[in-house]
């Protein structure tokens, strides 16, 4: 498991000028938690695990010796300045559901030669204790054809025993259509409009 350091910040220092100075805001809550932790976090480090881990990661935070089992709550993304400004971590109780997110992610895409894939669903929530979280679902799409649809409900972490799932299953997570032969009942600018 991936480990972040980060320091207790003092909220005398205004959040912009930490940022000026190479930092990230956060703050980590929990149950066992009194107050939550307002902390900086080393922005380099900050993006060099982003790299691998997204919303919904399970990682290990170093705040100042003290280790937390964390879950990467919320990421506040400045897309104005292409950086992170700031990251809520959740402290895990062992035995005890969190609420999160899985990414979904589709594998083998370019093998789909016929028709047009398009993801509909680019995140599954879910309720899970911390050995039970899950960080990506992986969906091979190889085999899909031209009218394939793939469910919520097709994915093994619909079928996993520890996992209680607030997406509904009917929810569609990948299609694959047709694009140059618009149906009778399909007005032709949708045709159009996905070429």
């Amino acid at each position: 498991m991936n480990t972040l350091k980060a320091e207790k910040r003092n909220l005398e220092t205004k959040a912009k000028r930490l940022r000026r100075e190479g930092f990230v805001t956060g703050n980590l809550f929990g149950k066992k938690i009194e107050k939550s932790i307002p902390l900086k976090l080393d922005k380099k480090e900050v993006d060099k695990l982003l790299k691998e881990h997204g919303k919904g990661s399970q990682i290990m935070l170093d705040v100042e010796g003290e280790k937390y089992d964390v879950l990467l709550k919320d990421i506040q993304f400045n897309a104005l300045k292409g950086q992170v400004d700031e990251i809520d971590f959740q402290a895990l109780v062992k035995g005890e559901k969190v609420h999160s997110v899985a990414e979904v992610v589709l594998l083998h895409h370019d093998k789909v030669t016929t028709g047009v894939l398009q993801q509909l669903l680019h995140e599954i929530e879910y309720k899970a204790a911390p050995d039970a979280l899950v960080e990506k679902v992986e969906v091979d799409v190889s085999n899909m054809r031209v009218g394939d649809t793939i469910f919520v409900k097709d994915l093994a972490i619909a079928s996993d025993k520890d996992v209680d799932l607030h997406t509904d299953l009917e929810t569609v997570v990948a299609t694959v259509y047709e694009v140059h032969n618009a149906s009778a009942e399909e007005p032709e600018e949708s045709a159009d409009a996905a070429e």
